[in-house]
């Protein structure tokens, strides 16, 4: 069980999977997460960010470390490949989620996703990808959680229905307090939807914090090629002799050089083209 405030919590936790070539998915992770927060968990392909999410929804044991979440019943979670019976029609979908989460229930929420853009009695292993997606996140959504997870939930749709769903999903967790974890590659998608951030590179926790606070304390700089002590420098790059760098501020930024705010996409990528990355 969380603390008060808390919404998910780890504390050195680890995963590691066993047969030959395999090793840590996820290896000495500590963050805090509040209640309320829409959460960007970010990261390359294998940093272990679906091994996160399937630990937080309690369908994987730790190796090592603990993970703090809500009760099974008061959290949802929204897998990569949309499990779904596909025998079952989207009515029988829906009324399947509203008999499985008696007392918590929520008609209307579900029948917002799917509303003008699927018929009730289609049966699903003959909707498309993106379909599916909707009638899993309806199930999601309806299930009314405290904490939502999401792995890669728009991977299907295409760029107006993803803007239309997202736009639901973040009106909808304001509305109600929901936490929501959302793993993405489009980090177009983040920005301005996201406001606490998780990224992770190969298995490790490489930032964590609110987002505002977070570019708050990187800076983009241009100008000749001189020494950034006390600086931390996460990316730099030189032609000739101009400097292009990001640096995480340790003090006022004194030299000839141009500065500007980092978007989240510039840190993002920042960090995930270095190898270890700044200190978290």
């Amino acid at each position: 069980m969380t603390r008060d405030g808390i919404a998910l919590e780890a504390d050195l936790l680890g995963k590691k999977y066993g047969g030959s070539g395999r090793g840590w998915a996820l290896r000495e992770c500590g963050f805090t997460l509040p209640t309320g927060r829409v959460c960007a968990l970010v990261g390359p392909n294998g940093a272990g960010k679906s091994t996160l999410l399937a630990l937080a929804a309690g369908l994987l044991r730790p190796t090592e470390g603990t993970i703090e979440a809500p009760p099974r019943e008061h959290l949802a979670y929204v897998a990569q490949d949309k499990p779904l019976h596909p025998r079952l029609t989207v009515a029988d979908t829906l009324r399947m989620g509203r008999e499985l989460n008696p007392g918590r229930w929520n008609d209307e929420a579900a029948r917002r996703v799917i509303a003008d853009t699927l018929d009730p009695g289609a049966v699903v292993r003959t909707l498309s990808g993106g379909q599916r997606t909707r009638v899993a996140l309806a199930l999601a959504l309806g299930k009314r959680p405290e904490l939502l997870l999401l792995d890669e939930p728009m991977a299907d749709l295409d760029p107006l229905a993803r803007h239309q769903l997202m736009g639901l999903l973040m009106a909808d967790a304001a509305e109600h307090g929901t936490t929501v974890v959302m793993s993405s590659h489009i980090l177009t998608e983040l920005e301005g939807a996201c406001d606490h951030l998780l990224l992770l590179h190969g298995g490790r926790i490489r930032l964590d914090g609110p987002v505002d606070e977070l570019l708050a304390a990187h800076t983009l700089l241009t100008g000749p090629v001189a020494d950034l002590a006390p600086h931390t420098v996460v990316e730099s790059r030189t032609t000739g002799r101009q400097l292009t760098a990001l640096i995480r501020r340790e003090g006022p930024v004194e030299g000839p050089w141009e500065t500007r705010d980092p978007s989240l996409e510039d840190l993002l990528l920042a960090h995930l083209r270095t190898t270890e990355g700044a200190p978290a």
